[in-house]
């Protein structure tokens, strides 16, 4: 169904890209491609879907099948035909507010007749157990009901071919199962699909095959039943996450002796006249790495903001080191990492964006450089932030948070969409940081985060 021969692609402008693909997936296969990240997943699912070259311009040579024919000539709307494509954030791939629109638009686009479009609505909507929400505005759905939209809408369109790009990153364990089961339907009815994915435990009796990408080549493939036989050591050094589904961890609530660096009491949230959490209690002290966890939204990134002083609670009471704080006082003890990077970076260059607002003395530079070279971002210091890819974006979020000098850090899901080796990297400084007595809040449902690094966990229910 999916043949790559001697493909070869680069970016324009750039050295990214793939070398000499030689793969082939067939009909009704799940394959899934792993590696680091940067290493060249995405650029094979756009080559698929035909964002690359289209949108994503560079040089390609060699040979895209799909459905035995080589697609590069025809134009992109019929490619939208045969490949549909469910993308890490869902929001990125919706045109319409409300769900049911949503699902039809695609049929729409093309031109279907009114009674076909709203029959393969309905069936749709049916299919992936979304009848409750049909007339839901999308603002208003977690994110495992977003993804399961966006995999809706394009199940709309009948195509024989399924790519997704990380569509786990965000969810939480519900969130993942739901999606899951909606795939393992969808190879059931016979479709391809090709995943790229990073968080591999959940994909066990959905792929068939797992292919490993680095520096843009193919090094090797391997069987579910070989993936769960991967000793430790050898994850770590391919910078691969774990295959095996993990035991949950079993951590304590929150709690140690003396002030809490954070207290909050009898805190109540309501927005548009919905009531998101009601006295709610929360403490987390210095020296500690806490988890945040919950449901998708369940109101953990409103929470956050709230205690970094960036929203206001409707009711309640926050404490920092046992002083009833302002939000402007909050915001000088507190920093708060987003989950959506790209709306916090302020300057032309990531070293001017690490070192914004400090200093600019001996110590620091050397600091920042350090940090750096840590994350793997020195290459990149006089690049624009936006260039970034969507994990070194991550890592530098929180490198400006390790430099800012605040001493409560709050960091919402720092480690979706990273790969094994940079969830372990970013693992390993939040444990630094909170042995050197800072207090660390991670807003998380990456299990094998919690079980590097975390203390303590909090669910918000």
């Amino acid at each position: 169904m999916i043949r790559f021969e001697h493909v070869h692609f680069q970016y324009a402008g750039s050295d990214a890209g793939v070398a000499d693909v030689c793969l082939h997936v067939r009909k009704g296969e799940c394959v899934a491609l792993t590696g680091p990240s940067g290493n060249g997943k995405t650029t094979l699912t756009r080559l698929v879907n035909g964002l690359a070259p289209a949108f994503y311009a560079g040089r390609l040579s060699g040979v895209v099948e799909i459905a035995g024919k080589d697609r590069s000539k025809e134009p992109l709307w019929e490619r939208g035909k045969l490949v549909g494509s469910v993308f890490q954030d869902p929001k990125s791939q919706f045109f319409s507010a409300q769900m049911a629109g949503e699902v039809a638009f695609a049929c729409e686009n093309y031109g279907l007749p009114h009674a076909e479009i709203v029959c393969r609505t309905d069936a749709a909507i049916r299919r992936f157990q979304l009848d409750g929400f049909k007339s839901r505005c999308l603002d208003a759905l977690s994110c495992g009901e977003k993804q399961r939209t966006a995999v809706a809408s394009v199940y709309a369109m009948h195509p024989p071919v399924f790519v997704c790009d990380e569509p786990t990153a965000n969810l939480d364990e519900q969130s993942v199962c739901e999606l899951r089961d909606a795939l393992l339907r969808l190879k059931r009815e016979g479709r391809t699909l090709l995943i790229a994915e990073h968080r591999l435990a959940w994909l066990m009796g959905v792929a068939d095959r797992f292919v490993y990408i680095r520096e843009g080549r193919l090094w090797w493939e391997k069987t579910p039943e070989e993936m769960l036989i991967m000793r430790e050591e050898e994850l770590e050094k391919l910078q691969l996450r774990s295959a095996r589904q993990m035991e949950k961890t079993d951590l304590p609530l929150p709690g140690g002796n003396g002030e809490p660096a954070v207290f909050a009491e009898g805190l109540t949230c309501r927005r548009g006249g919905q009531r998101i959490w009601e006295d709610l209690r929360f403490a987390a002290w210095p020296g500690q790495v806490t988890a945040i966890a919950g449901r998708n939204g369940a109101g953990k990134t409103t929470l956050a903001k709230i205690l970094a002083g960036l929203e206001r609670p409707s009711r309640g009471e926050i404490r920092i080191h046992g002083r009833k704080a302002s939000p402007a006082q909050r915001r000088k003890h507190c920093w708060y990492s987003a989950n959506d990077t790209g709306t916090q970076f302020f300057t032309n260059s990531v070293s001017e964006e690490l070192l914004l607002g400090l200093p600019r003395t001996q110590a620091v530079l050397d600091r920042a450089r350090a940090l750096l070279r840590r994350f793997a971002l020195y290459a990149y210091k006089d690049a624009h932030p936006a260039i970034l890819s969507g994990g070194q974006k991550q890592r530098l979020a929180i490198a400006c948070g390790l430099i800012s000098g605040r001493e409560i850090l709050l960091l919402d899901e720092p480690t979706s969409g990273l790969d094994g080796g940079n969830m372990r990297i970013i693992a390993d400084a939040l444990r630094a940081e909170a042995d050197h007595g800072k207090t660390v809040l991670v807003i998380t449902h990456d299990g094998e985060l919690i079980r590097a690094c975390c203390d303590s966990q909090w669910k918000l229910e």
